[in-house]
């Protein structure tokens, strides 16, 4: 390791902090140790970030708002688990500097970005952040989708490219592919993906490898079995931020998948942008 690996700033050509894209799984993530392990070696290799700014599938809330900058519990939003599911603990900092700076940045004249100071971090922030910053040593902000509109994302995520500059990682969290009901098609864990799943995965790879941003953002009638893969849109929806973020730096970034593979048939595949 390096002596500037660390560097919140330290990115080869950009000075600026990654942008990511990860899958993050059901609570059970913590359970699989493919998937844990390559979170967790996928931390190892990115800079040190002064804080974390998290935007999950799982909070859609308008107008934009932000989680505690005080101190509040998980939100378990899931049912029918084991107990000590429930009992995960994730104490990281709060952020209430990166509340301020997303207030800015997001702000309008007459909008004002809310805060919910009973609001804790859900399953979509939490669940991955064990794995990649298991210290739990970084600050973490978690911000709402307002909508589910790409553009709208897309745009939301290019107004926060510069909290990049001063060491914050972005971070969509969702699901390449995502349709529960059809996880019963697939036989265990590490079974055979189903087609549709396996194609959208294959579309994604490439539009992403291309920097393709109207495709994805028009990934509805582009992709191939879209509507399958996500009957609901609203784990794809966190990509569209992390593009913005990526792109509103003013440079076309490169686009690596850090990730790949199915879990019960899902897609995990995940990105880094730099």
């Amino acid at each position: 390791m390096t002596a500037d690996h660390r560097d919140p700033t330290a990115r080869a050509g950009t000075g600026l902090a990654p942008v990511l894209y990860l899958s993050h799984g059901a609570p059970p993530l913590a359970d699989d140790p493919v998937w844990t392990r390559q979170l967790a070696q996928w931390s190892s290799d990115l800079p040190r970030p002064r804080n974390i700014l998290m935007v999950s599938a799982h909070w859609e809330d308008a107008p934009v708002t932000v989680s505690s900058t005080t101190g509040a519990p998980l939100v378990y939003d899931f049912w029918g688990f084991p107990e000590h599911y429930y009992q995960v603990r994730y104490d990281a900092p709060v952020a209430p500097d990166l509340a301020d700076d997303v207030g800015k940045l997001l702000g309008s004249p007459g909008l004002s970005v809310l805060r919910d100071e009973a609001r804790g971090l859900d399953h979509g922030a939490y669940v991955p952040l064990v794995e990649m910053f298991a210290a739990a040593d970084v600050p973490v902000l978690q911000l709402s989708m307002p909508t589910l509109d790409p553009a709208g994302l897309f745009e939301m995520g290019r107004k926060l490219a510069p909290l990049r500059e001063s060491g914050t990682l972005i971070v969509g969290s969702g699901f390449t592919t995502h349709n529960l009901s059809a996880m019963q098609e697939v036989s265990g864990r590490d079974g055979e993906a189903p087609g549709w799943s396996a194609d959208f995965d294959a579309w994604a790879t490439e539009v992403m490898a291309a920097d393709n941003v109207d495709a994805v953002l028009d990934f509805m009638t582009k992709a191939p079995a879209a509507r399958t893969a996500h009957p609901r849109t609203e784990h794809f929806a966190p990509l569209f931020v992390a593009l913005g973020a990526a792109h509103g730096a003013g440079a076309t970034p490169g686009s690596r998948s850090v990730i790949d593979g199915f879990w019960y048939g899902l897609s995990k595949r995940s990105w880094q942008l730099d």
